[in-house]
């Protein structure tokens, strides 16, 4: 190849491929994004995919096994879609319970984010489908992301931030993706330390390195330091653009070379690719895996007078209440949506489907109203002008012209990305062009309509031929990305009467962009007394199924959150159905940690995360007992705010964000401070007991340690446990205790069943990052080794002396 060529490959050749060089025999490799699902190019509801459950959720299941199959089900799915890799998983750390993106995330602790994280990757992988893993490194938050600068000392980064992806380049990961951020002063896609010192350094690694979207800054600097391919393309700051810039003398060929080398080796990975099986057989498989790994993260927090689970045998009245019940939060809000199939089952459903015909009434009441950003129009029953379902949408190339385009879409939010039907690529648009959703609808009752519009350009609202509103998306400040996510608007109320028929315009103008988005929304007049029917109802009924949370746009890429508390309208919910009940199941549709105080009353609390697509059948089985409630919580609950040792995600006005907590990030700063949760990390109940007994520790150095200990189910059902184990590092004087996960195992045992456990050790758990010799070190001396449900519930102390040169001995 000459070296114009070799720099063609350093760039994407469009949204979502790489360049192909096919005179060599190099095909493009095609990319989607993840991690719940395949997000097709077009980034919208036209194409549908399945839904896995959240980051949180998967971690939440602590069964590495399980994670595999989910990842295996991706891999299925990106076959299908023609896709060859995927923009997944998220292996970043929760630092707050305020961070936007929780939902993606694995947890709080670096080793299950990593054993977790890696299990998702081999799933896909074992398809033939690339797993690459995101963000190195520090893209913890959401706050002014591409500003903000981590400011974190290298032992903490190489220790804890680093070390899900130092653990998935060990394990065979084909690809990582940069972050946005910087990291001590460096962007991340110039982070020479990470990707050049330790990635492809000290671990060897051989993958490919690549920038997330639009996230180079500096073509030369970027590739100096160790990023293989800037994403999407065509060339911004690498590929071509590399041998214009002002950097261009400093363009070394041999490090050109190496990101071929490498954007070929991946090619060449997923050349050959599994034979994705269509088959009905196949499908249910899949979707009977994403139903167990929704009830695997489901996390029983309390069960007062074993309320859970609900007896078939009693007749009576099942209330369910609660928004979430109709409008679930099945995922959250990224650039990585995934279309939904229009047949997926509700709660609400799927809880009348497994009880009524058991002896059981099941009513429902909403209590309040579901609390969307933006209340998607899609709700409404709207009509084309031909009187189909959906929305016309117009395009128009330039001021009086006619239509360039027409579709019909399904959807409240339309993005596109570099590219417009009839009108090209909006990074070379030489016009001002216009877009124009046209809908009807018949108004369901009497009240205030209020319509939310937004959008990249200039909007404006049009009801029945009278312009109401406008906005202008173009002078925002933020950056066009931060636009499309955070979709800022306007709204405008509008009086209707029940069966009046309302003819909508949303017309948007438009300039030259690396992309647009237009979206618009209606929130329909509400009954006045939901709250009053609802402890109507949960006053008459037996038990009680109350269900509140968040909506699909509460969590969003590229905001933080602002608190731990449910609406105030939601917690007043349930306190007043607590109140009216005692016999109520609060189930939590939130990914990230909430404030319980509100819940204080209820006797049994379930915390479901944004569970996928089998939401419905996974939670009637959980409550029913079908299925054991199988999560642990890879995330600490407070008591209080305060507590948590990370709040604020907000940067300095110099864009630094100081990780000050360094090492104990999330349940080890709440042991070392002596600070007892509301549920500490790796909490959760079953309905099965489970009694532990140590049988010894096997090996006699690091490299090789095996702790075993007998695992014994002690109720009348079959059930899971999971075994955690903690190690208690030797005190430093003057530093706070060290106590981390080291090893865990997901036990199944039916009724009556006892099992011997085995919990692998190995030098990595008595190690440290020494910054000065630039190297990971031994750290000598004696450990305790605790065992038990949770970090919080210790069942077992061992004690073990780690000796020079790895030897070791228990006292």
């Amino acid at each position: 190849m000459t070296l114009l060529e070799k720099v063609r490959l350093t760039a994407g050749n469009d949204m979502w491929s790489t360049c192909a060089l096919p005179q060599y025999g190099l095909p493009a490799v095609r990319m989607a994004d993840g991690p719940m699902g395949i997000t097709g190019g077009r980034v919208d509801e036209r194409d549908v995919a399945l839904l896995t459950p959240c980051g949180l959720s998967l971690a939440a299941s602590w069964d590495r096994s399980l994670v595999r199959r989910v990842g295996e089900v991706i891999g299925d799915e990106a076959l299908r879609m023609g896709v060859q890799a995927v923009l997944a998983p998220n292996l970043n750390l929760m630092r707050s319970p305020l961070a936007g993106r929780a939902f993606e995330l694995f947890g709080e602790d670096p080793y299950l984010i990593a054993e977790l994280g890696s299990a998702w990757a081999q799933g896909v992988q074992g398809r033939g489908v690339a797993s690459v893993i995101k963000h190195v490194v520090c893209n913890d938050s959401e706050t002014n992301r591409r500003g903000m600068n981590a400011v974190v000392d290298e032992c903490t980064l190489r220790d804890v931030y680093f070390w899900p992806f130092e653990v998935a380049a060990r394990q065979g990961a084909w690809a990582m993706l940069t972050g946005y951020n910087r990291v001590n002063g460096a962007a991340c896609a110039e982070q020479g330390r990470v990707l050049t010192d330790w990635l492809k350094g000290d671990l060897a690694w051989d993958g490919l390195v690549m920038s997330d979207w639009f996230g180079t800054r500096n073509g030369a600097a970027s590739l100096s330091n160790g990023l293989d391919l800037e994403m999407p393309g065509p060339a911004r700051h690498m590929g071509t653009a590399l041998l214009e810039g002002a950097g261009a003398d400093t363009v070394i060929e041999a490090r050109v070379d190496d990101a071929v080398d490498r954007l070929v080796r991946l090619a060449g990975r997923v050349a050959k690719p599994k034979k994705y099986e269509a088959t009905a057989q196949a499908q249910t498989h899949r979707l009977t895996v994403l139903e167990d790994a929704a009830a695997a993260g489901m996390v029983l927090l309390r069960n007062e007078g074993a309320l859970l689970p609900l007896a078939d045998e009693k007749p009576g009245i099942l209330a369910i209440i609660g928004p979430n019940a109709t409008v679930p939060c099945f995922q959250g809000g990224t650039f990585a949506k995934v279309a939904l199939s229009s047949d997926v089952t509700s709660p609400l459903q799927a809880l009348r489907d497994r009880f009524e015909g058991q002896g059981k009434q099941v009513m429902f009441a909403q209590g309040v109203a579901a609390e969307h950003r933006i209340p998607p129009l899609t709700a409404l029953a709207l009509l084309t002008d031909q009187g189909l379902p959906g929305i016309d949408l117009f395009f128009y190339s330039g001021l009086d012209e006619p239509a360039v385009h027409h579709e019909v879409r399904h959807a409240s939010s339309l993005i596109w990305f570099k590219d417009m039907p009839g009108v090209g690529n909006l990074l070379t648009l030489d016009c001002e062009a216009t877009i124009k959703a046209q809908t009807h609808f018949a108004a369901e009752r009497s009240g205030e309509y209020r319509f939310y519009v937004g959008g990249t350009g200039g909007v404006a609202l049009n009801v029945n031929g009278q312009c109401l509103a406008t906005f202008d998306g173009v002078s925002l400040e933020a950056d066009i990305m931060g636009k499309l996510m955070q979709a800022p608007h306007t709204t405008v109320s509008v009086g209707l009467e029940a069966g009046q028929k309302v003819e909508l315009e949303f017309e948007m103008r438009i300039a030259r962009s690396l992309a647009h988005g237009l979206w618009f929304g209606c929130q329909v007049p509400q009954e006045l007394d939901l709250l009053e029917q609802a402890v109507a109802l949960a006053q008459k009924a037996d038990a009680v199924v109350l269900m509140v949370g968040e909506t699909a746009d509460a969590g969003l890429e590229s905001i933080d959150r602002a608190t731990t508390h449910l609406s105030r309208d939601q917690e007043e919910l349930v306190r007043r159905v607590c109140a009216a009940n005692s016999n109520t199941v609060v189930v939590l549709n939130v990914a990230h940690p909430v404030d319980i105080v509100c819940m204080e009353e209820a006797a049994s609390v379930l915390l479901t995360w944004y569970p996928g697509q089998q939401f419905g059948p996974a939670l009637a089985s959980v409550l029913s007992g079908d299925r054991e409630p199988g999560g642990r919580l890879p995330v600490t609950f407070a008591r209080h705010e305060e507590d948590y040792p990370v709040w604020s995600l907000t940067p300095a006005a110099n864009g630094d964000l100081e990780y000050h907590e360094g090492w104990w990030v999330g349940y080890r700063s709440f042991v070392a401070r002596d600070i007892h949760p509301a549920f500490g990390f790796g909490y959760g109940q079953g309905y099965a007991r489970f009694d532990y007994a140590p049988l010894g520790i096997n090996g006699k150095c690091v490299n090789d340690l095996e702790v075993e200990i007998s695992l014994s189910n002690i109720s009348s059902r079959a059930g899971k446990e999971v075994v955690q184990l903690y190690l208690l590092e030797p005190q430093k004087e003057g530093l706070p205790i060290r106590l981390s996960l080291k090893a865990f195992e997901s036990v199944h045992l039916k009724a009556g069943a006892q099992q011997a456990v085995r919990l692998q050790l190995s030098a990595d758990a008595f190690s440290r990052w020494d910054a000065v010799l630039n190297r990971k070190v031994l750290v000598c001396g004696r450990y305790e080794l605790l065992i038990g449900h949770s970090v919080d519930d210790i069942a077992i102390r061992l004690q073990l002396d780690v000796e020079k040169g790895g030897g070791v001995r228990t006292p």
